[in-house]
């Protein structure tokens, strides 16, 4: 994942390209790079972070007209080389995406002559463009349009990109275009925006259009036209952006991470907010085109997701199967279009992405649909391109989130599929209205219980930093909280840098208690529920071997307290809920003990926010 940046508009376009890429950063901080256009192509790129590539701009960079880019990198070490943009005589282009023909794209240029500088894939974008604007390496005069370039390329190449590219000799021009990686445009007074992200230029505009696959954008100073791959006028549909910047600012919190995870109680009530009725039982989601009928035909449940979303379609599945009676599956998105999955129409596939942009489940739902399947989205961007994939989306209201580590987006994902569990038994019949009563009436609960959480962290803190300095952490969890034990791990390797591993409180005789040694810490989630009791066996047997335990359990919980080291408490629910308070705590420990060990929090190495390629 990488974030783009392309600006149109009568004010200089670099500082501007600047402030954009900042936002960006998230998305890719490996190198940087900024090409302005003013009668000709001015490209300046350096690997390291935007403030790097800010420290090697001149002062008199002027041009109203100009594109930016903040690398993960993909194909090609971090290097200035391999930063973007990538330049083919009076061609600049930056792209997020991979190539798939690149190589022989390549191969072929290079025998027309061309010279590549980089290892990336997009060069060959670059190149490919003067060599159908002009027909060959040496000439300089055009035997077609900047546009049909870029049209004739798009249909030369293979797999995802989001482009935008200018000409030195179209000085008054923007192009860009998508497929299968996220592009949008924003839509100023007399300025427009073309970006991987809306945070990129929210402080400009919150008038949004966003492009669609195979779709080519022309951006000039008097407006912005949208085209189909065939070079067909297309009508779009302005959208007005609901949450402004500050919501993508720290806001005097340290790390996004920790200003993220204090809005959770805000994040789970907006999710749930104007679907749940206590009085009847009753769940609303018009969004959600099943009839019940449709639901009662449901044969089996297939969630497919990555990383911390497939943590939480790991809880989905305990809900499904525990509330509504259906068996459900997880799959690995990356895994699931490789194993030749058993499909029918009477399957109902979902699909949990926060960014909606994430490569593998985007791939996997479209497998789905193949074989006529229902599906579901559960997303936090609204038009992003899971949305424009699935019969239904359901939208989870975490607002932006910008450090790597989900924090939010994971507790409104599983609030979502409470939601949509809670429907589903409704609707089968296996869940009684006193039941359905009583567990929303807890559900709407869980925001003020998180804020108790929140406004206890500095006992969390001090727990964190006693362990700050350990080579491994394990956690240990059974039934719900197996998945909140992964979830935890998960979180603390990304940000503290620890070897974190979660494992199911049975499977801990199965290999995993031969690496716990003395003074190994040990997270074991112990909230009350209908397994308390083998997880206390569970943490005897770990306490058997010397390490130090660290519990998750109820305020009211006085027996855990005979077991372990260290008690972190959460209020008492119902033990179908737990797991949202639970991952609260996890998430304040991985915190604290990254800020402990001085790490990235907000932008870990090696890792970006959405994987938007395979």
């Amino acid at each position: 994942m990488c974030g783009i940046i392309g600006y149109v508009g009568s004010h200089e376009a670099a500082p501007i390209i600047i402030d954009c890429l900042k936002k960006l950063e998230y998305r890719g901080y490996d190198s940087a790079g900024i090409t302005i256009l003013d009668e000709k192509i001015e490209t300046h790129k350096t690997v390291g972070k935007i403030k790097e590539l800010e420290q090697i701009l001149p002062e008199n960079l002027k041009g109203n007209i100009g594109i930016g880019h903040t690398r993960w990198a993909t194909h090609g070490v971090p290097s200035t080389i391999n930063s973007h943009p990538h330049n083919s005589g009076d061609i600049s282009v930056v792209h997020n995406g991979i190539i798939e023909n690149y190589l022989s794209i390549k191969e072929k240029l290079q025998q027309e002559g061309y010279n590549f500088l980089s290892d990336t894939d997009t060069e060959v974008i670059a190149h490919l463009m003067h060599s159908k604007l002009y027909g060959n390496v040496d000439s300089d005069e055009k035997i077609c349009s900047f546009f049909d370039a870029l049209q004739s390329t798009l249909q030369e190449v293979e797999g995802s990109y989001a482009i935008t590219t200018v000409c030195g000799t179209e000085p008054d021009l923007m192009l860009a275009a998508r497929k299968d990686s996220p592009l949008i445009m924003g839509l100023g007074e007399s300025e427009y925006y073309a970006a991987s992200d809306v945070t990129a230029f929210l402080n400009n505009t919150k008038d949004v259009v966003f492009v669609d696959d195979l779709n080519i954008v022309t951006i000039r100073p008097e407006g912005v036209e949208f085209f189909d791959i065939d070079g067909n006028v297309l009508e779009k549909e302005k959208t007005t952006i609901e949450w402004d910047i500050e919501a993508a600012e720290k806001a005097g919190y340290e790390h996004f991470m920790l200003k993220e995870i204090n809005e959770q109680p805000r994040s789970v009530h907006d999710t749930f907010s104007g679907k749940l009725s206590e009085l009847d039982g009753s769940v609303n989601l018009n969004e959600l085109h099943l009839s019940n009928e449709e639901i009662r035909n449901i044969e089996r449940i297939d969630i497919i997701a990555c990383g911390t979303s497939l943590n939480a379609g790991l809880v989905g599945k305990y809900l499904f199967e525990n509330l509504a009676g259906i068996h459900t599956d997880v799959d690995i998105g990356s895994e699931f279009r490789y194993s030749n999955p058993i499909m029918n129409e009477d399957i109902l596939s979902i699909a949990i992405t926060q960014s909606g942009e994430t490569a593998d489940t985007l791939a996997a739902i479209r497998s789905c649909r193949s074989y006529d399947c229902n599906t579901i989205a559960i997303t936090n961007v609204v038009g992003s391109s899971i949305t424009r994939d699935a019969n239904s989306v359901l939208y989870t209201r975490a607002g932006p989130e910008i450090g790597v580590a989900a924090t939010k987006t994971f507790t409104a994902q599983l609030t979502m599929l409470y939601i949509l569990a809670i429907k589903f038994a409704r609707a089968k019949g296996t869940m009684d209205i006193n039941h359905a009563k009583d567990l929303l009436v807890n559900l709407k609960r869980i925001p003020g219980q998180i804020q108790k959480i929140l406004n206890h962290r500095d006992e969390i803190r001090e727990c964190a930093e006693m362990f700050a300095q350990e080579k491994d952490y394990f956690f240990v969890g059974r039934h719900l909280n197996y998945p909140i034990a992964l979830e935890g791990a998960l979180k603390l390797k990304e940000i503290s840098y620890i070897h974190a591993e979660g494992f199911a409180g049975g499977e801990l005789k199965h290999g995993p208690l031969a690496l716990i040694e003395d003074g190994t810490p040990v997270v074991a989630i112990a909230t009350k529920g209908h397994v308390y009791e083998k997880i206390l066996s569970n943490i005897k047997e770990i306490k058997a071997r010397e390490a130090r335990v660290i519990a998750v359990a109820n305020v009211d919980d006085t027996e855990i307290e005979k077991y372990v080291d260290w008690v972190l408490r959460v209020p008492a629910t119902d033990e179908l809920l737990s797991p949202l308070l639970s991952t609260v705590v996890l998430q304040l420990l991985a915190y604290y003990t990254a800020l402990a060990r001085g790490c990235s929090i907000d932008k870990p190495k090696n890792l970006a926010k959405s994987v938007t390629v395979e």
